[in-house]
């Protein structure tokens, strides 16, 4: 049984992906419903997972998988198909690209947690490990992953209980979001400014200020390149 909430957003969501083809914004969903924030959004689209109706996709921006429709909306009793809807974004893949279920996986240790916030340490003497989607990886090197810890990075994408994937590396360019070693043994993950002879460790959340540090003081050990969530 949905609430007339959860049931007007599922309606909603339903009706814009059979105009569009699209599934709409949050924004768009907060005001459909006459929300005040995107929170109340984000509890519904769970109820729906947790009550079987939507599913949403891992590593796909604005993905969601429309799994049934309840009778009044015109769901069927059998036989309904899933319709998957990947955010509006055009097919990139080859026309010679393995089917999903060929894709390789690798498996990357999972060094520890990294802070979105104020700097932790970063690297585990025995990590775990976890299964990574093989087309995930970027560029050669080693890879690790690391679990985020804190909300600096959220309008970013990444929440606290994230897993983050990071290719190894010690470039990196304006903008990008790196794991970046703080004199010499504190590290956070924040997105890399140069200005001048100093380096600026942005967070994306206004409830953090930049760190400008010294550019001997700041060591970047890797490049975002991926994130697992999991809801």
């Amino acid at each position: 049984m949905l609430t007339k909430k959860q049931l007007d957003l599922l309606d909603f969501i339903n009706r814009r992906v059979s105009r569009d083809g699209v599934p709409p914004s949050f924004d768009e969903m907060k005001e459909a419903l006459d929300l005040r924030s995107k929170s109340g959004i984000h509890r519904l689209i769970t109820a729906l997972e947790e009550r079987g109706f939507i599913r949403r996709l891992a590593h796909r921006a604005r993905a969601i998988e429309i799994v049934k429709l309840p009778e009044s909306l015109g769901g069927e009793p059998a036989g309904f198909s899933p319709r998957v809807v990947d955010g509006g974004r055009p097919d990139a893949r080859p026309a010679n690209a393995q089917p999903v279920e060929a894709v390789h996986a690798s498996e990357l240790p999972v060094l520890g947690r990294i802070a979105a916030g104020r700097p932790i340490e970063a690297i585990d003497d025995n990590p775990p490990g976890i299964a990574v989607p093989g087309q995930m990886l970027s560029g050669r090197g080693r890879h690790y992953a690391l679990e985020v810890q804190g909300d600096s990075m959220i309008d970013a994408g990444i929440n606290d209980g994230d897993v983050v994937v990071i290719r190894e590396t010690g470039d990196a360019g304006d903008g990008d979001i790196v794991v970046a070693q703080v004199d010499g043994y504190e590290a956070t993950l924040k997105r890399f400014r140069q200005r001048g002879d100093a380096i600026v460790l942005e967070a994306a959340n206004p409830a953090y200020e930049p760190r400008v540090l010294p550019k001997g003081s700041v060591k970047v050990q890797g490049r975002l390149v991926g994130l697992i969530r999991t809801y």
